[in-house]
């Protein structure tokens, strides 16, 4: 049976997920920052907590994992790479592990750049993916712990994932990710019109997430850095990608 996929705001302009495999009633928490919103969205639908998932170690992402794991038992899995850094970690996955919830399987996927160990689990059945703050729709994460080529090669193999797949990030960033879009892919028509939906679905007060992996091969400034639109705007014509990835990223950064 599918997941069932829930989205539970959080914070200012975070989001936690949950995930229900009907089958077996198992239910896990996708990178919940704090634990009430969650208790009460697993509460409302009659599920119990079975699993914590985290993406990568910042605060923002598992600042509720210890009240979760203590009022459910949930077993906290996350990055092999930051065992040392997420709170109450019972089981460690590196690249091209599998994660099973119930009958449904996730392979999970290195991608340091925002962090030295993040990891993003990808349910190919379900179509989905959890990126953690590595991709957000029309942007990325900052690079507070990698190099620029380490986040264009992290991008380039979630980019690489079927078009259909749905993308659930970490944050509600999109309409501001949009403007800064348009200041460096100001002649795509794909962006111009992702811009246009993405005003008028905040303007009615519905999340913008999830997008597909298609949506943003055509409209996200930061898998397009291999285009020749992109590295004329910055000023590299002919560039590399990851020198033309690192310009957009420090004009993200400065706007």
């Amino acid at each position: 049976m599918a997941l069932e996929i829930h989205l539970v705001p959080c914070l200012k302009d975070n989001y936690a997920y949950l995930l229900h495999e009907p089958a077996s009633g198992e239910t896990a928490a996708v990178d919940p920052s704090e634990a009430a919103p969650v208790m009460k969205a697993a509460a409302a639908r009659g599920w119990r907590l079975t699993h914590i998932l985290n993406t990568h170690h910042h605060w923002d992402h598992t600042g509720g994992n210890l009240a979760l794991k203590d009022a459910t038992g949930a077993s906290i899995v996350g990055p092999a790479p930051d065992r040392d850094r997420i709170p109450g970690i019972d089981v460690a996955l590196d690249e091209d592990d599998c994660f099973r919830l119930g009958d449904r399987a996730a392979l999970v996927l290195f991608i340091p750049g925002h962090t030295r160990g993040h990891i993003a689990f990808h349910f190919a059945d379900d179509q989905a993916v959890f990126c953690g703050d590595t991709l957000f729709a029309l942007g990325c994460g900052r690079m507070f712990e990698g190099t620029a080529p380490q986040m264009w090669s992290s991008l380039c193999k979630l980019r690489a994932l079927p078009g259909p797949t749905r993308v659930y990030c970490g944050h509600e960033y999109t309409q501001a990710n949009a403007r800064f879009a348009l200041t460096v892919d100001r002649d795509n028509p794909d962006l111009a019109a992702r811009a246009l939906a993405v005003d008028a679905t905040r303007a009615a007060g519905r999340p913008t997430v999830p997008s597909t992996m298609a949506e943003e091969r055509a409209a996200n400034p930061f898998l397009r850095a291999d285009q020749q639109a992109l590295a004329d705007a910055v000023g590299l014509p002919g560039g590399d990608p990851a020198e033309v990835f690192a310009a957009i990223r420090q004009r993200k950064d400065n706007f």
